[in-house]
């Protein structure tokens, strides 16, 4: 059988893995995808989406199912956690969409996930296995072979490897250490506005930086909710793998220290907040470690990194719209195919990396390095939050 007549097999069905299979369905190859949950479903709370990643959203036909639950805010204001101060702001809206062709949007994680599976389902070829948990395969020189925890065998012509942080794709492709911990704990809230007295309401973006610490919110749900993500630094008990710990508020008003008033109120007005241990891994260092043979890697199993640039499912939804266009053109080996797709991806995904850690350090500052950061933001303002290199993609 010719490879364009195989699946191409995706292990994990979050964000990454259906954005894969989108990218891999428009491109006419069908798909079997893997996931271990017993539903399709997403965690978590909110993804802020720059231009470059709208862009993709809307050549897949998605805008219009997008505008109906995403938020599209008018600034990204930068605050001073420690008196509550504008350092910066960066215009959004009508500016990015003059400037990098389409606009800087805000979402609920579960809305973005039915948006694209729906897409999925809509394309009618892929078969979708739930409750099931790739754990090894082989890549056999003519096809992939593929096995799951309860014993499905699966062929295919490719495998990608969309199995996140932990991923055993990963592991078995390159034989490397487990991620690594960062040393910074993210509690994250999400809350209905309307909850909110009308002063803690808002529709912007706002980043709040204070030292070994920073808080944002931003709008979710078509603006009806706010999702809120504090960071500060510090270790956690338990489970590292499972992101989802409750934590009280009282933990986080500890952890935030002395803090402006403002930002405190914030934060006292949300009574849940979960918690997990970030963690990533060093930036990619070559094409071998996003494509060998038959298999690839996409997202977080590829290029895990910080959240400091907001990128983390723009890179994997970027790594999707790179694999389409390598398996939707001129026929040749599905090897050299990923190598393309290696090649094209792995640069920008390691700058994205090193550039997100670099953030981290500037974001939590203090002393002298803090104190430049806000002066050099006061000065410059938009000059130093707007990153053109990012958001023309």
């Amino acid at each position: 059988m010719d490879d364009d007549q195989k699946s191409i097999l995706i292990a994990g069905g979050g964000i990454g893995g259906l954005a894969a299979a989108l990218a891999c369905t428009r491109a006419g190859w069908p798909v079997q995808m893997v996931e271990r949950a017993p539903l399709f479903g997403e965690v978590g709370a909110g993804i802020q989406m720059g231009p470059n990643v709208v862009r993709v959203l809307q050549a897949w036909g998605l805008e219009t199912a997008l505008t109906q639950v995403a938020a599209y805010p008018e600034v990204l204001q930068v605050r001073s956690a420690t008196d509550g101060q504008s350092l910066g702001s960066l215009r959004l809206g009508e500016r990015m969409r003059a400037r990098y062709g389409a606009p800087y949007a805000t979402i609920h994680r579960a809305d973005l996930h039915r948006i694209l599976l729906a897409a999925v389902v809509h394309q009618g070829s892929a078969a979708l296995h739930v409750g099931r948990q790739l754990v090894s395969f082989l890549d056999a020189g003519s096809e992939v072979q593929a096995c799951t925890q309860d014993g499905l065998q699966l062929h295919g012509a490719a495998l990608v490897g969309a199995d996140g942080l932990w991923s055993r794709v990963r592991h078995q492709l390159l034989q490397d250490a487990a991620p690594r911990v960062t040393g910074h704990l993210a509690y994250r809230a999400l809350i209905a506005q309307a909850d909110l007295p009308a002063a803690l309401r808002s529709q912007e973006v706002t980043v709040w930086l204070g030292a070994k610490l920073h808080v944002v919110q931003y709008p979710v749900c078509a603006g009806e909710y706010l999702n809120v993500v504090a960071i500060v630094e510090g270790t956690m008990n338990g489970d590292v793998q499972d992101w989802d710990h409750a934590a009280h508020t009282r933990d986080l008003q500890t952890a935030m220290g002395s803090c402006c008033g403002a930002l405190q109120e914030r934060i006292a007005a949300i009574q849940t907040w979960r918690l997990w241990a970030l963690h990533d891994r060093p930036p990619i260092a070559g094409a071998h470690e996003q494509a060998q043979g038959r298999v690839a890697l996409l997202g977080d199993a590829a290029h895990p990194m910080r959240p400091y640039m907001a990128q983390g499912a723009g890179m994997a939804i970027e790594d999707a719209a790179c694999l389409q266009r390598v398996l939707g053109g001129a026929k040749r080996p599905i090897a050299k195919r990923l190598e393309q797709y290696a090649a094209e991806r792995w640069q920008r995904n390691a700058r994205v990396q090193a550039r997100s850690e670099r953030n981290g350090q500037i974001f939590h500052a203090t002393g002298l390095v803090r104190w430049g950061r806000d002066r050099s933001m006061r000065l410059l303002g938009e000059r130093l939050l707007d990153v053109p290199w990012l958001y023309r993609g």
